[in-house]
């Protein structure tokens, strides 16, 4: 599975965005949200999800690993498909989300295009008690930057086992209220230099 992209934005419009990883351009489904982040030409990171049908597999990028999340545990709700998922994740976030659920706020949740009130509430039936993690003030957290990176290295194509050592190369050489400052691409560009400096020295 693609848990994540880093690569040179090639395309870019409101709704989706080309990115190129070693040369292959990835076709990924975002949220305007995620493409006002973007710029064509510089580099970024995704977050994504594959979703796979019989005739098709799309990828969809997040800014996240709490977004994605949410795009996928929405799609447990009977109904619910990708692109409506897609919109809940553009229209709300995991707190919004929790909040609407533990009040049965059915008019914020059929707000979203595409759900509507018979949506809005079989979404609150059915996810009534499994968004205890977005709920959370500290979600994030959960998801640590070492599992990130993992994630991240071994989609561009690496051993985990190089990624491993990266990682603990990074934890050593940094303090971790400095690790703690730096965004996810900062935390990749460091990685990719370690995993680079052991196949200089070939290990």
């Amino acid at each position: 599975m693609i848990a994540s992209l880093f690569g040179t934005t090639r395309s870019l419009k409101l709704d989706q965005t080309v990115i190129e990883v070693n040369g292959v351009g990835y076709l990924l489904h975002i949220t305007a949200k995620t493409s006002t982040q973007m710029s064509i030409g510089r580099d970024f990171q995704l977050f994504t999800s594959m979703v796979v049908r019989e005739d098709s597999m799309t990828l969809y990028g997040f800014l996240d690993n709490e977004e994605r999340e949410l795009f996928e545990l929405v799609q447990t709700v009977s109904g619910i498909g990708p692109k409506v998922a897609l919109a809940i994740t553009a229209a709300m976030n995991t707190e919004d989300l929790a909040h609407a659920i533990s009040s049965k706020d059915e008019s914020a949740i059929a707000a979203v295009q595409g759900i509507g009130k018979k949506g809005a509430q079989r979404l609150i039936l059915e996810l009534t008690g499994k968004m205890d993690f977005a709920g959370a003030p500290n979600a994030k957290s959960t998801y640590s930057w070492r599992d990130q990176l993992v994630e991240a290295l071994t989609g561009l194509g690496f051993a985990r086992k190089q990624a491993e050592i990266a990682i603990n190369e990074i934890a050593a050489n940094k303090e971790a209220k400095e690790l703690d400052s730096l965004s996810a691409t900062e935390l990749l560009k460091l990685a990719l230099a370690h995993v680079n400096t052991q196949k200089g020295l070939g290990k």
